[in-house]
């Protein structure tokens, strides 16, 4: 349905316009804001990978060195005595209305007594492969929780572009057309009044 050719919806389509433009570059802004956060993040997330992949290779060795040495079934009694539950303290931090989740630093790695086994009873091969694997446990949910962030910011990022596309590519140059067409039609209507006008004062003249 067209919309009516009168000046006051040529305001009305104006300030629609002005709307919408002032909106675009509002979403913009935000846009910019999450991609500087998305780089800083995605930064972030290759150093603690990077960390995790040279502590888990430092935990794999530790461990087949004990399994070796001091074989399974040391092994698996101690793992059974050092069974528990991890819990983890999250906040959440908001960038441009969107809310970030954040993990807080927790580390993960016990004393020896703190084990739940006798420090007398295994070797020091399963102390050093229990460490290793606290270590990479808690390097795993630090980049579990920055991984979190960076997917959540790309499907905000990809949200916020679709918006901003739409607002580009649709939505003002139909307004924009809107608008034209408008002026158009009044200017077409205010030259055929001039001339009706010349043509009755032709008359009476």
């Amino acid at each position: 349905m067209s919309r009516p050719r009168t000046r006051s919806e040529l305001l009305k389509l104006r300030r629609e316009i002005a709307a919408a433009s002032k909106g675009r570059d509002l979403l913009e802004g935000k846009l910019n804001a999450l991609r500087v956060e998305f780089q800083k993040t995605m930064s972030l997330t290759v150093d603690i990978a990077e960390r995790v992949a040279g502590l888990a290779a430092r935990a794999s060795y530790s461990l087949a060195v004990a399994r070796a040495v001091d074989g399974y079934p040391a092994l698996k009694s101690v793992s059974l005595a050092t069974r528990g539950e991890i819990t983890v303290d999250m906040k959440v931090r908001t960038v441009m209305g969107v809310a970030l989740p954040e993990i807080g630093r927790k580390n993960l790695v016990r004393t020896v007594v703190s084990r739940g086994y006798s420090p007398t009873g295994v070797s020091s091969r399963i102390d050093d492969a229990a460490e290793r694997h606290e270590e990479l446990l808690t390097a795993l949910i630090e980049l579990a929780g920055v991984e979190t962030r960076l997917r959540r910011l790309a499907r905000e990022i990809q949200r916020t572009r679709r918006r901003v596309n739409a607002l580009d590519n649709r939505v003002l140059p139909k307004l924009y057309s809107e608008k034209r067409s408008i002026q158009a039609s009044l200017e077409e209507r205010f030259r055929e009044d001039i001339f009706r006008l010349k043509r009755l004062m032709k008359a009476r003249g």
